[in-house]
């Protein structure tokens, strides 16, 4: 089977088209023929090992783990032993960050791990982009403790964090104000934000607005920079270590306190009851994952990654493996 493989970190540059061998399902696993995935911030991330210390968990020297890509849509292609909850021919989507390879035309997964069936009606390209930032917008909104009624600012509202915090925000009833570029302010109110700020226009900061919330989906910002724009008691969610990682230890610091405090939470393990979760979400309409106009096929995943690297990115970036039938 074709796959990006990439043997050592750095640039882009470090990945390539290989042929690599087609895995096969063992006991309790199903084997699944990868339509589309993303490039994401996460595959980012290992792929240069940055920060540095990643490589504690893929590897020192070189990666462990050589085809990356943690979400994923496609069609289920064989069973290993013992297999129940999937047949042959099922649509599925799922989150694989534990042993990576959905820039692969297939890869294998448990079938009591974080893969579930497309919900009818949903198109796999939503589906393959539900997974991976929305996981850390849930653990920031869930663990940060917003609840209905909050008013939370979300910055960086058009990214793929960002956009999937505005929607799960808004089903857990909190108002939302979304910080974006002006490409993007009509998008945000598109998928619920009750008030959009253009931030090349406004800076949040020095409008006297106070909120109970700040989340910063893009590691742009700092605890200082956001102080003003915080009630007494109000929390700064961030999804960055911060400059000079000062958000781990301002963590452990404001905690102590009962005024403002920063959170730098950590996002829950993706597992089985986790992708239902996603499941339900995506068949009632509650979430739908924002898609950026640029695609991109497993023979341009260079390309790919130095666009998500560029900023310019809307929501999520698709990489096409395999298209789905009907696309092609």
């Amino acid at each position: 089977m074709r796959a990006a493989v990439s043997t050592t970190y750095g640039p882009p540059d470090v990945v390539r088209i290989e042929e690599v061998p087609t895995p096969e399902p063992r006991a309790g696993e199903v084997r699944v023929k990868v339509q589309l995935s993303t490039v994401n911030r996460t595959d980012c991330g290992y792929r240069a090992a940055h920060p540095f210390f990643v490589r504690a968990f893929t590897g020192w020297r070189r990666p462990r783990l050589t085809v990356l890509g943690t979400e994923f849509a496609g069609v289920v292609e064989a069973l290993g032993p013992g297999v129940t909850r999937f047949r042959v021919g099922d649509r599925v989507f799922g989150y694989n960050e534990a042993t990576f390879g959905a820039h692969a035309e297939y890869l294998t997964i448990d079938q009591d791990g974080p893969v579930a069936t497309i919900p009818p009606g949903v198109p796999e390209d939503r589906a393959a982009a539900s997974t991976e930032a929305s996981h850390y917008a849930l653990a920031i909104i869930s663990k940060g403790g917003i609840e209905r009624g909050d008013d939370v600012l979300v910055y960086g509202a058009s990214g793929g964090i960002g956009s999937a915090a505005v929607q799960l925000l808004k089903a857990r009833g909190a108002s939302v104000t979304a910080v974006c570029g002006p490409e993007a302010v009509e998008l945000m109110g598109e998928i619920g934000a009750d008030r959009v700020i253009d931030r090349t226009s406004a800076d949040f900061t020095r409008g006297g607005e106070t909120y109970d919330y700040v989340i910063d989906a893009v590691g742009k910002l700092s605890f200082g920079r956001c102080r003003s724009a915080l009630r007494p008691r109000g929390r700064y969610l961030t999804t960055d270590l911060g400059p000079g990682w000062q958000n781990p230890p301002l963590q452990l610091a404001t905690r102590l306190g009962r005024g403002r405090r920063v959170m730098l939470p950590i996002p829950q393990t993706f597992d089985k009851a986790l992708i239902e979760q996603f499941h339900e979400m995506l068949r009632s309409g509650q979430f739908t994952p924002v898609l950026d106009d640029r695609r991109f096929g497993l023979d341009q995943i260079v390309e790919a990654y130095r666009y998500v690297e560029s900023e310019q990115k809307i929501g999520n970036v698709l990489l096409v493996v395999s298209p789905p039938v009907g696309d092609q």
